[in-house]
């Protein structure tokens, strides 16, 4: 059986900031349509779609209030009709977000559940209790949100509800045989439509533990929640239920001819991410341990190594991530010092330090030549391709993620990396819309647009379209076999396929090439290979 999505490099579009042809400052379906070119041309397999369903966008889509519909915002069911077809004529593959774990407060159900009242078959549909102290005014545990503050919301009944995110988004209690009967029906419609496969929100956090008492949390790092070694048997996370949904979501999925394909979102360490990736389970789960790694070549050997045993060990692919919509786009991060604190550097408006955006963005073209020449499947979100970096200095007034406001304004957020596109040097919104752009671009965000890189044979465009012509020649060779009389201090060096080695110095001083032919570079080359670059050598 063809599994396209083992050696597939998947595009990732955040609909609202990717194209907008309307002029209401939004990007939509027609416009993702109308700029699909630009992903065939740049040689990925397919695209990734983030959520484009009925939502009131209280977290930017991520609270969805209708599965089976489109927001009006963005178009409606015919217009993704047309953009699956569009996509797949021009030999692209369609992946689109599915949000099992909550929905949006204005859900049909949710709004059922908060008339019902206690004790009814409507509130069984989420995670209801009853609170602590006297009269319940106290939360029923001391779970907390990712988004900060309590994960516990009263209503006017006096009951509180779970939503491990912004109050906005209950979490659906997936114990119920009805939540599970509804998401079949929610895969099997968007199936049917011809979406080739799913990416799955959260998908370690639907089951929890609810049995009575319900259990605190030991709260570490600030009150986090997520952490996994604190609580190893935690009661939100990575629970052993969840893998029978998704045994459950495989049969489903196998129902379509090919079988629709599955990647999670699985924060959790490689033994246990692993996991859901076994043969009756999901067919990949995204590795953040990658996109983690700070810039050096001992560090990513580690986990290339152990994130390719772990795929063997289950009989999958590996992924391979730089990014996406959650996290500070690589070229800053790479431009940081080490240890920089992240969040309190989007706090300073990335003033304090200033990236050093020359060497982010040389050491960005080089880690694409990296993750592009692993074996396994790649997910580049959009914009990595145009080299952009975090627009760390959005005014506080145009800040939308849920996360700035339920942290008190300690936490700035995830809006920075999701400023929409540029595509012309100039003009209204840099070419993405006529109508200028839900969050404001910054000054001179037409430098990195794709008119302007399509002009430049060395722009970071330019780069990911010679590597992604060039990757079919050994990615159907799925082994990696390291060099070690080249792979030394600062320069990782291994083989892929037959014959193109690859070289990438993290170091800052330049290293002597062996002999071959230069399929691609991420700078220029006079011999040597300088410091923070990286090279595909054909054998000769």
């Amino acid at each position: 059986m063809q599994q396209w999505w083992r050696d597939a490099v998947l595009y990732q579009i955040y609909p609202r900031s990717f194209a907008d042809s309307d002029g209401d400052g939004v990007g939509d379906l027609p416009g993702i349509t109308a700029r699909l070119g630009h992903i065939a041309d740049l040689g990925a397999d397919g695209i990734w779609l983030s959520p484009f369903y009925a939502s009131p966008w209280a977290d930017g889509g991520y609270d969805v209030s209708d599965f089976r519909a489109v927001d009006p915002r963005l178009g409606t069911l015919e217009d993704f009709d047309a953009m699956v077809a569009a996509a797949h004529g021009l030999g692209l593959r369609v992946m689109v977000d599915i949000v099992p774990n909550h929905t949006s407060e204005e859900h049909p159900w949710f709004r059922d559940a908060l008339a019902a009242g206690p004790g009814s078959s409507e509130r069984d549909l989420y995670v209801f209790r009853d609170g602590r102290g006297e009269d319940g005014g106290l939360p029923p545990t001391n779970w907390r949100s990712t988004f900060g503050g309590p994960a516990w919301t009263r209503v006017e009944d006096g009951q509180w509800y779970l939503h491990l995110f912004a109050r906005e988004q209950p979490d659906l209690n997936w114990d119920e045989p009805r939540v599970r009967e509804e998401f079949r029906g929610i895969l099997r419609f968007w199936s049917g439509r011809g979406v080739d496969g799913f990416r799955i929100d959260v998908a370690y956090a639907l089951v929890k533990d609810l049995r009575e008492p319900l259990r605190d949390l030991v709260l570490v790092d600030g009150g986090r929640f997520e952490d996994i070694a604190a609580n190893p048997d935690h009661p939100l996370l990575d629970r052993p239920g969840v893998h029978e949904v998704y045994r459950d979501w495989r049969r489903v999925l196998a129902e379509f001819d090919p079988p629709r394909a599955t990647v999670g979102e699985v924060w959790l360490p490689g033994d246990r991410r692993r996991l859901y990736t076994r043969p009756d389970e999901l067919d990949q789960a995204f590795n953040f341990d990658f996109l983690r790694t700070e810039w050096d070549a001992d560090s990513y050997r580690r986990v290339i190594d152990a994130s390719i045993a772990d795929a063997a060990h289950v009989g999958t692919a590996p992924t391979w991530v730089v990014g996406n919509h959650d996290v500070v786009r690589p070229v800053s991060v790479l431009g940081l010092p080490r240890g920089t604190d992240q969040g309190t550097w989007l706090l300073s408006d990335g003033r304090d330090p200033e990236p050093d955006l020359e060497l982010g963005t040389r050491r960005a073209r080089a880690l694409a030549l990296l993750e592009l020449a692993l074996p396994g499947s790649a997910y580049v979100y959009q914009g990595e391709e145009l080299g952009l970096p975090e627009a760390a200095g959005l005014p506080a007034e145009a800040l939308e993620d849920p996360r700035w406001e339920r942290s008190g304004r300690t936490d700035k957020g995830r809006d920075g990396c999701r400023v929409p596109l540029p595509w012309t040097p100039d003009g209204p919104s840099y070419g993405f819309g006529a109508g200028g752009s839900w969050l404001p671009q910054p000054e001179g965000w037409g430098r990195w647009s794709v008119e302007a890189e399509s002009g430049d044979p060395g722009s970071v465009l330019n780069l990911y379209r010679r590597a992604l012509a060039h990757r079919p020649d050994f990615c159907a060779d799925r082994t990696l076999v390291w060099d070690d009389t080249l792979n030394l201090g600062p320069v990782l060096a291994f083989w892929r396929g037959p014959g193109v080695l690859v070289l990438v110095n993290t170091g800052r001083e330049p290293v002597e090439l062996p002999p071959g032919e230069v399929l691609v570079a991420s700078t220029e080359l006079d011999g040597r290979l300088p410091g923070d670059a990286a090279v595909w050598l054909r054998r000769v």
